[in-house]
C-alpha cells in the first residue's frame, strides 16, 4: 500500500514525498447511541481506515486530492480562506482541522500537497468522516511539530465534526480512531473519558463487518432528532432526580421513574440508552472474562433494543442481523454506527466463515435486491505515521 500510495502521490502532484500516515476506522462492539447521553461505549479501531501521504509548500496554497473520490480532481483551497463550503465536498473535514489548530493559536504557516486514499467504504457507518479528522490532525502534529497530545487531536476532531460540519455527534469516533490498540477494544465513559484498554480476544471466532451497501448520511439522518428526543426524555426525569445524563441511571432505577416521561416514544428511546449502557459494562465484563457466549447474547440483546425502542436500524440492516443471527457458528450479531443503513457486525466461528458468507448474501440479495459486502476486521492501532 505504502508503494502505491507514493506511486499515486507522484502522478497526481508531480513530485515525490515519503511523508506518509494511517488513520484507522472504527466498528464498535456494543454501546450504540449512548456516546451523546452520558454513557458508555465499547469502540476498536480497525485495519480498514484512511491513508494520507503529505508534502509541504513554500506557498499559501493547499491542494486536497482523494483517490475515493478521483472525479472531482484535485480540490485547492488557501490557507487565508479555510471557511466551509459546500463545494469544497470532503476537503471540509481536513479543512476544520487546520482551521480550528490555527485558531487554537498553532502556528500552520504554509501550504501542502495533500493525497488521501481510504479502504472504509464511503457511508458504511465506520466513521470515515472521523478517520479522515484523526488523520489530517497527526499529519499537521508531525508536519508542523505542534506538541499536541492524540487527546488533544481527538478533541479537536469532534469539534470540527459538530461546529464545522454540523453533526451533533458525541466522541467516541474520534477517540477510538485516535487511541485504539491493536487487539484492544477502549470501554470508554463518554461522561468523564475515563477509559480501560480491554483485551479484544474472540480465539476462534473473527467479527465480520456486513455492510447493508445502504449509504447512510449522517447529518441528514435522524440522528439529531433522537438525540433531541432523549434530552427531552432527560429534562422531564430531571423534574424528580438529580441527574445530569441518562447513562447515571441503572435499569431499576428508570423502570421506577420512567413514567415521569408521560411520553410512550420518549420512554422506548431513553429505555434504549439506559439498558444499552448496562449491557455495554456487561459485555466489557464478560469479554474479561472470556465468556463469549455471553458476549454474544448481548450483542443481540443491542440489536433488538436499537430495532424496537430506539427505531434506528430499517429493513436492510434488520434483514442482515436477523440472517446473521441464524448461522451456525454465530455467538451474535448487531447494527453498528448510527445505523439507518451503514453495516452490522457479527461474531462468527471461523470454519463456518465461508458458509456464514454465502447463506447471509443469498438472504439478504434475494429480500433486498442488491448485495451486501462482507469483511473481515481486525483491531488495530490508532492514527499514525507510518
Amino acid at each position: 500500500m505504502e508503494n502505491d500510495l507514493q506511486e499515486l502521490f507522484y502522478s497526481t502532484f508531480g513530485i515525490e514525498t515519503n511523508e506518509l500516515f494511517f488513520a484507522p476506522g472504527r466498528i464498535n462492539l456494543i454501546g450504540e447511541h449512548t456516546d451523546y447521553n452520558g454513557g458508555h461505549v465499547f469502540p476498536a479501531a480497525i485495519t480498514i481506515g484512511t491513508y494520507g501521504a503529505v508534502r509541504k509548500r513554500t506557498d499559501q496554497v493547499i491542494r486536497f486530492y482523494s483517490e475515493n473520490f478521483s472525479e472531482l480532481g484535485i480540490i485547492e483551497v488557501s490557507l487565508t480562506d479555510l471557511t466551509y463550503k459546500k463545494a469544497d465536498d470532503w476537503t471540509n473535514y481536513p479543512k476544520g482541522m487546520i482551521q480550528y489548530l490555527i485558531e487554537a493559536g498553532h502556528t500552520i504557516d504554509q501550504g501542502m500537497d495533500l493525497l488521501f486514499w481510504g479502504t472504509i467504504p464511503n457511508g458504511a457507518g465506520l466513521s470515515s468522516s472521523a478517520s479522515i479528522e484523526l488523520l489530517m490532525g497527526v499529519i499537521l502534529n508531525d508536519l508542523f511539530d505542534l506538541g499536541l497530545s492524540m487527546m488533544d487531536l481527538v478533541k479537536t476532531g469532534k469539534r470540527v465534526e459538530n461546529q464545522f460540519i454540523g453533526v451533533n455527534s458525541g466522541i467516541m469516533d474520534q477517540f477510538a480512531i485516535g487511541m485504539g490498540k491493536r487487539d484492544q477494544a477502549i470501554l470508554l465513559d463518554t461522561n468523564t473519558l475515563d477509559y480501560e484498554l480491554v483485551p479484544a480476544e474472540f480465539g476462534d471466532y473473527v467479527i465480520v463487518i456486513m455492510n447493508t451497501n445502504k449509504r447512510r448520511e449522517l447529518a441528514d439522518s435522524k440522528y439529531n432528532e433522537r438525540r433531541a428526543e432523549c434530552e427531552l426524555a432527560l429534562s422531564h426525569l430531571q423534574t424528580a432526580l438529580p441527574i445530569n445524563t441518562l447513562g447515571e441511571l441503572t435499569e431499576d432505577l428508570f423502570e421506577k421513574n420512567k413514567e415521569m416521561i408521560a411520553d410512550e416514544v420518549l420512554i422506548k428511546r431513553a429505555k434504549h440508552a439506559v439498558t444499552e449502557n448496562q449491557r455495554t459494562i456487561k459485555a466489557k465484563n464478560a469479554l474479561s472474562d472470556n465468556d463469549l457466549t455471553y458476549f454474544g447474547q448481548l450483542v443481540n440483546a443491542s440489536h433488538a433494543s436499537l430495532k424496537d425502542d430506539y427505531e434506528v436500524t430499517g429493513i436492510e440492516l434488520d434483514t442482515l442481523v436477523m440472517a446473521a443471527q441464524k448461522q451456525p457458528g454465530v455467538l451474535g450479531a448487531r447494527m453498528t454506527g448510527a445505523g439507518f443503513g451503514g453495516c452490522a457486525i457479527a461474531l462468527v466461528k471461523e470454519t463456518e466463515l465461508e458458509p456464514f458468507i454465502e447463506q447471509v448474501g443469498k438472504v439478504y440479495k434475494e429480500k433486498i435486491g442488491y448485495s451486501a459486502d462482507f469483511y473481515i476486521a481486525n483491531v488495530d492501532d490508532g492514527a499514525r505515521k507510518l
